[in-house]
């Protein structure tokens, strides 16, 4: 064993340690340098406003002359300072002259700090103005040259309302750098509170989807959800990343994972991933649009000639007013399925005034006069109506996986149900259909109801992850119903307890599925880690699809050559949800930039 020698004793070195910052060396180091700062005159004592013009500010002494800092309060310091500075001009006050010229001195301080206090507060909230209307700029896609339009308006509005409070509205900068620049400080704050949440997680989930902007570059848009120890639930906005190469899976894989690696996540704690699904079901090689082709073919070449040339649509137009229609035809988006529906269901309703027009152009539609054809855009229409509710169904933020999986579940029995009547020959459900069979002949059903199983059979496989989370579905549904002896060993004895427990059962009838498991911590360990694991999951890429929506407004043929950078930090503001940007604390760190005011 080591020994340390000290002046007539021996101790150990783990005694020694615990001395040394317990019981010995502190206190003596104390007494020590109270003696030295006492001996010292580093106390700042009265009699120095008098002797040498001094005051005491913020622990340091400051002169009354000069205003310059002395930072160590020694009388020789300070006699020093007064000598060769301010000795000549000030040794002929003496007596009641010179405490009526310290006096004087001191009022002036008091009057320059008070200035300055209040020049900081109108230049803070300048700079915390500047940051506001950054923010309302960005959120709904106003171009960065928009702030010096508000600026014009403000000062117009400020000479005619408070004309005295005119410089104070001219202090705000809102030129087109310092808007930019500003929602860039936003966009920086709101990744750095997502980065403090993210390790907070206890599991993460991930939504991604990609888009082609006006520029033709591929944009990934990644969105993360996760869940902390309270069970508390964040879904935000991760980044917009923009694949200039090719987009391949591994491209795609890469900049997941280099997105997610600069927010911090810890890949232990990741749950799933949502991309989208969509080409499973209405895709280029599959899905019920494509094995219909012969009719979008023909609606989408007769909507093209209509509106694509001007003197068509207003002619067109001016038919429909005559036969009192209020809305005409609608564009066709190929890459956006409610499109599609809408579409076909207006040009279902304007098939007549569709066909008329059609043959006064010398381009008649002969499809019209086929009562097959005519079946099968109708079956069209139906169909694309009942998937666009359910796609709206499963739009929305902030909702539980449960919740798209009750409605996925509903519309499968739904094609069931559809697919037994179609092939007995009613179209109860087929509003469209069942209208054109009513004037023609009867269809063949059979066609309709092959069209139904195979549909049918494409959501039994692109939904299939959803049948393999089903008895998880159910205990988080309804933990007070379900067997415990269904249930996996590590959650049966939980449940029991649950189930018997009649006051969690009442908080459970009156809460939401979210916030009653916050109310099951910490005696249930393992029913809240399932709950996390849900909580966390995304259910679609909707939250993708509303981001792009946004992109395309923000980056358009007369905003082309805005840069990824800043297209990033303004989605990043227009897309964030459970995180606010901490202006205050951005405010502070910023000094008021007077833009120019011609």
């Amino acid at each position: 064993m080591s020994y340390f020698v000290l002046p007539a004793i021996f101790i150990t070195a783990s005694t020694f340690n615990i001395l040394c910052f317990g019981t010995i060396i502190a206190p003596i180091m104390s007494l020590s340098k109270k003696r030295k700062v006492d001996e010292e005159c580093r106390v700042f004592q009265e009699k120095c406003s008098s002797s040498y013009l001094f005051t005491e500010l913020n622990g340091k002494a400051v002169c009354l002359v000069c205003s310059q800092h002395v930072a160590v309060l020694k009388e020789y310091n300070l006699r020093r300072h007064y000598v060769s500075l301010h000795a000549d001009k000030y040794d002929n006050f003496q007596g009641q002259q010179r405490r009526e010229k310290v006096n004087e001195l001191l009022a002036g301080l008091k009057k320059q700090q008070s200035v300055f206090t209040h020049s900081r507060d109108i230049s803070d909230a300048a700079v915390k103005a500047s940051y506001l209307i950054a923010n309302e700029i960005a959120v709904p896609s106003k171009p960065f040259i928009e702030g010096e339009f508000v600026k014009t308006c403000m000062m117009k509005a400020a000479e005619i309302v408070c004309p005295e409070k005119r410089q104070a509205f001219a202090n705000i900068s809102l030129t087109r750098n310092t808007v930019a620049d500003r929602i860039s400080d936003l966009s920086v704050d709101l990744d750095s509170q997502l980065k403090q949440k993210v390790k907070s997680f206890i599991g993460f989930s991930v939504a991604i989807d990609e888009s082609t902007d006006i520029t033709d570059v591929a944009q990934l848009a990644i969105f993360i959800r996760g869940v902390d120890d309270t069970l508390t639930v964040t879904e935000e906005f991760v980044e917009l990343v923009p694949m200039t190469d090719t987009t391949t899976a591994a491209d795609i894989f890469t900049a997941l994972v280099g997105a997610l690696d600069r927010v911090g996540v810890e890949w232990s704690r990741a749950v799933s991933l949502a991309t989208d699904g969509a080409p499973s079901m209405i895709g280029e090689k599959a899905g019920v649009v494509t094995k219909m082709d012969n009719v979008m073919k023909v609606v989408i070449q007769t909507v093209n000639f209509i509106r694509s040339r001007s003197l068509n649509h207003r002619q067109f137009d001016s038919l429909l007013r005559e036969k009192d229609h209020i809305y005409g035809l609608p564009y066709h988006t190929e890459v956006r399925w409610l499109s599609q529906g809408a579409v076909l269901r207006r040009f279902f309703d304007l098939r007549e005034e569709i066909e008329q027009f059609m043959e006064e152009k010398g381009k008649p539609v002969l499809e019209f006069h086929s009562a097959e054809w005519m079946q099968d855009l109708a079956f069209m229409v139906d169909v694309t109506e009942h998937l666009n509710n359910l796609n709206k169904q499963l739009q929305g933020r902030n909702k539980v996986v449960t919740q798209y999986y009750d409605s996925i579940r509903s519309f499968k029995l739904k094609l069931s149900l559809w697919e037994t009547q179609l092939a007995g020959g009613d179209a109860a459900h087929f509003p469209c259909l069942k209208n054109v069979c009513a004037t023609q002949h009867v269809a063949d059903m059979k066609r309709f109801k092959d069209k139904i199983t195979a549909l049918l059979r494409e959501f039994e496989q692109r939904f299939q992850i959803f049948g393999e989370l089903e008895k998880d579905f159910n205990v988080f549904c309804s933990p007070f119903t379900v067997n415990p002896s269904d249930l996996p060993v590590s959650i049966q004895l939980e449940i029991i307890d649950l189930q018997c427990d009649s006051d969690m059962k009442g908080k459970f009838a009156a809460a939401g599925l979210d916030t009653f498991y916050q109310k099951l911590l910490p005696g249930y360990p393992n029913l809240t880690a399932l709950a996390a694991k849900l909580l966390c999951m995304f259910g679609t890429t909707y939250l993708c699809e509303q981001v792009f929506s946004v992109m395309s407004i923000n980056k358009t043929k007369l905003r082309s050559r805005l840069t990824h950078k800043h297209l990033n930090h303004i989605l990043k503001l227009a897309a964030t949800q459970d995180v606010t940007p901490d202006i205050d604390a951005l405010v502070k760190a910023k000094r008021c930039q007077v833009s120019g005011v011609k």
